[in-house]
């Protein structure tokens, strides 16, 4: 499986972490949210969930309002919110 914009594949035979992470940067904020294999059953079906999530996501901080050119405190809320109900 390929990465995507805002989606990275992680799979290393050393580690112990084998899934995607969510990434996506706006206004000088960051969230990331990392989607095991082991906790969804498997890449296709942790990706599908990450890709839905990412799309919330987006959504919240396309619409959000800023303030001095940054997101306000209501949207990062509302999305480190979203990000955690996810898993």
């Amino acid at each position: 499986m390929k990465s995507k914009k805002n989606l990275t594949r992680f799979t290393y035979e050393s580690a112990a972490f084998e899934g995607w992470r969510l990434s996506i940067s706006r206004a000088g904020t960051t969230f990331t949210k990392y989607f095991p294999d082991k906790k969804y059953g498997g890449g296709k079906k942790s990706l599908a969930i990450a890709e839905g999530i990412l799309a919330e996501v987006k959504a919240v901080i396309e619409g959000a309002k800023r303030v001095d050119g940054k997101l306000s405190p209501a949207t990062i809320k509302k999305v480190e919110k979203l990000l955690a109900d996810a898993g």
